[in-house]
């Protein structure tokens, strides 16, 4: 198999990666944000819920560190993408239903 194809599958995986815990990243935020409204809608004190807010909290910033993670790892693979002589760059569809059948595009750099 062509190293381009195999390059272009991980990028698939790593572009979805990316987009899974960016989504999740916003799940988790619009849930504090429900936390703390529901809580002003009750009139309830700033105490009520507010282990489950930090809980949230603490798993927002894990997603942040995730997040970091992925993006590292995205620099390394493309210098990977590089050593091993690809030099084509690959980049995702949004609208994966317009190309079913490739889900990044061949783009020639440089």
């Amino acid at each position: 198999m062509e190293k381009v194809f195999v390059a272009q599958r991980v990028a698939t995986k790593l572009f979805a990666s990316e987009k899974a815990v960016d989504a999740a990243m916003v799940q988790v935020s619009e849930m504090i944000a429900e936390l703390v409204q529901a809580r002003k809608d009750m009139g309830l004190s700033a105490t009520v819920g507010n282990d489950a807010t930090a809980k949230f909290a603490e798993a927002m910033q894990a997603l942040a560190s995730a997040r970091t993670s992925i993006v590292e790892a995205h620099a390394q693979l493309d210098e990977t993408r590089l050593r091993v002589g690809i030099r084509t760059k690959l980049a995702g569809f949004e609208d994966k239903d317009a190309y079913p059948a490739v889900q990044g595009v061949l783009r020639e750099v440089g």
